[in-house]
């Protein structure tokens, strides 16, 4: 389809990157009355001297909420030995963050707009730092897992408040100088995640993972209320109507908890027939006449996710405010763009879940050892990220992302068949600062490619939908690794002999910390010698869908390459 709207330029193109940030925030956004903005402020955001410290106190913020996405990576091996976890346990741990932060973020934007982002923002840092304390006093699964829930809660309102509040802020050149900070941020705080989660978790305790967001969240909250100016969506013209969509957001919340949900659970539960119930509280859940639970879930998804699409129509049509502007899609770049995003990020947090958990129970290396060597591919994100404008100015943004997808399946792909239960740590670390260079020109140039064709009126929709499917994917990604990690362990497990034999289930039980216990208790070689190599082929099985979804991810590439030259 040929789009006949003018392409954003300039200024214009950096607010593109902003969820939520409606057309009115072009001009000066609506300033809270004297008392509520900072002693000083101007009315205008743009003309706040304090503008570029408030961007430092935003970026912190973007900061706490990213490094929490990928700090438990490298820890979990660490936590699911000392709380006893099983593997369903660990992938919620790593899962229900991302799951709520994408279930919440569209909703939580619009509220931003209407209610104030400054607001909102400090809300979700309080609401975080409670969270965080909450996270590091967890004596197990259940009150982890719940205090990661909040956490997503509090990240759900952090995230769209930065980007909102930094597109109406700044303008011309400056917001594409803020946003370039902003972007630098949100690529080095998730590199720096696993290698700080190894630090402190090998030096202090795995507690202060989430620790250490207290004193940073104090810092952005006295920031925010001495530099940050309150701004919000001008009113709509007379006559506009602006009702949240209440019943998308609890549509799609539905809608990916149960798909979430059914695939984390499937471990235990069974794909087909039912292998256990589902015990929630003091409730035992059967299937129906001996199916497992698992199918009924992915049904419910599909039909909540049916309901929400047919209600964003309806609502769209009507003039009403949506969720989910789905007018977008008929852009074929910014479809099949959003398609290539969330197979990509499935492949990409599949790898950071099932990689961790290799290097420690099957090499055994400490965290903190095991950190340095996801750093590698950290560093070549970092590398490939500074110079990806260059290779975009010689081949475009679209053959940027080819290269950088191309790469990232090579890495992964090369992990998954040499991949062994003493694979030199040498040859990890060159093939993931492959990755890692691939990772960094995909990343960088993405989500300008997808967002080209969108009208300028549009920006912050779909801005937003893709932040939006990117979470979806990165929780979608621990679901989908940890099956096929469970899939692998199962199916490992019958060619065990003699000692080993006693624990199959325990391993996949363990997510297979149960190596690390037994070398701890001095197991016999060869006992120590099949487990490893049971866990290494699931672990392989692993990257091997991960390899796969970011295969997918590259063919959907080529389909944006092609559609943007049309759209």
């Amino acid at each position: 389809m040929t789009n006949s709207r003018p392409h954003r330029s300039g200024a214009t193109a950096s607010a593109a990157t902003a969820p939520h940030a409606s057309t009115a925030d072009a001009t000066p956004a609506d300033p809270e009355p004297a008392g509520r903005r900072p002693a000083g402020a101007p009315a205008d955001p743009s003309t706040d001297p304090r503008r570029w410290k408030a961007l430092g106190v935003l970026a912190a913020g973007l900061a706490l909420i990213v490094i929490d996405g990928s700090i438990v990576a490298v820890s979990l091996p660490t936590i699911i030995g000392d709380l006893g976890l099983d593997l369903t346990d660990a992938q919620w741990v790593s899962t229900s963050y991302a799951v709520v932060l994408s279930a919440l973020l569209l909703i939580t934007g619009r509220m931003g707009d209407r209610l104030g982002r400054r607001r909102l923002f400090l809300a979700g840092v309080a609401l975080f730092v409670i969270a965080s304390v909450l996270a590091a006093m967890a004596g197990g699964a259940a009150a982890l897992i719940a205090a990661r829930l909040l956490q997503g809660v509090g990240g759900a309102l952090i995230l769209p408040s930065t980007l909102s509040t930094v597109n109406a802020t700044f303008r011309g050149s400056e917001r594409a100088a803020a946003f370039g900070v902003w972007g630098a941020v949100m690529a080095g705080a998730a590199a720096l995640g696993p290698l700080l989660g190894g630090w402190l978790t090998s030096s202090f305790s795995w507690p202060w993972i989430f620790l250490v967001n207290v004193p940073i969240g104090l810092l952005v909250i006295a920031g925010t209320i001495a530099w940050v100016g309150e701004t919000r969506e001008a009113p709509r013209p007379q006559g506009g109507r602006r009702d949240l969509d209440v019943m998308g957001a609890l549509l799609s919340a539905l809608a990916l908890g149960s798909l979430v949900f059914a695939i984390v659970e499937s471990t235990t539960l069974g794909w087909w027939t039912q292998k256990a119930p589902l015990e929630i509280g003091g409730l035992t859940i059967h299937g129906p006449v001996g199916l497992s639970l698992t199918p009924v879930l992915l049904l419910v998804g599909l039909l909540a996710l049916i309901a929400f699409l047919r209600l964003e129509r309806r609502r769209g049509a009507a003039g009403r405010e949506v969720l989910l502007d789905l007018s977008l899609f008929r852009l074929r770049a910014f479809a099949w763009g959003n398609l290539t995003a969330g197979t990509v990020a499935i492949g990409e947090f599949g790898l950071l879940f099932v990689l961790p958990l290799y290097l420690v129970n099957v090499l055994a290396l400490g965290t903190l050892q095991a950190g340095l060597v996801l750093a590698a591919m950290a560093g070549g994100a970092f590398l490939s990220g500074t110079l990806a404008r260059h290779l975009a100015a010689a081949i475009g943004a679209p053959g940027t992302v080819l290269v950088g997808l191309g790469l990232e399946v090579l890495g992964v792909g090369v992990l998954a068949l040499l991949l062994g239960p003493a694979t030199p740590i040498a040859l990890l670390v060159v093939t993931l600062v492959v990755y890692g260079l691939g990772l960094g020109l995909a990343s960088a140039q993405l989500t300008s490619t997808v967002l080209a064709p969108v009208p300028p009126e549009q920006s912050g929709q779909g801005s937003a939908t893709q932040s939006t499917v990117r979470q979806l994917g990165t929780a979608l990604g621990t679901a989908v690794s940890g099956a096929f990690l469970a899939a692998g362990l199962s199916a490992g497990a019958g060619s065990l002999t003699g000692e080993a034999a006693r624990y199959g289930q325990a391993m996949t039980d363990s997510a297979g910390s149960i190596l690390s216990q037994l070398r701890a208790q001095g197991a016999g070689a060869g006992t120590l010698d099949q487990l490893g190599t049971v866990f290494t082929d699931g672990s392989r099985i692993a990257m091997a869908g991960s390899a796969g979804f970011l295969l997918l991810g590259l063919i959907g590439a080529l389909a944006v390459a092609r559609a943007a030259r049309r759209d």
